[in-house]
């Protein structure tokens, strides 16, 4: 298996996660998260909440995050 066909574990796709939303990391990259979150819904689940953050930050609407998102967030953060 080549090294571009390995699979990465999961703390090396969330540790990607913003950077691969960005389109900015490198080809043989992408194609390992994207490999990765084929299989993992783990890290799609947190594909989908760096989503909704990335949104909500965007979004001039809230001046502070809702409960739950800041909630999941600091889980986000004690686990890396």
């Amino acid at each position: 298996m080549s090294d571009s066909q390995r699979l990465i574990p999961c703390s090396d796709a969330v540790r990607q996660l913003w950077e691969y939303l960005d389109h900015a990391v490198s080809p043989q990259d992408q194609e390992k998260i994207d490999r990765h979150l084929s299989f993992c819904r783990r890290c799609c689940g947190e594909l989908e909440f760096a989503k909704e953050l990335r949104a909500f930050l965007a979004s001039q609407e809230a001046d502070e995050l809702p409960p739950h998102v800041k909630d999941r967030l600091e889980r986000f953060m004690t686990g890396l």
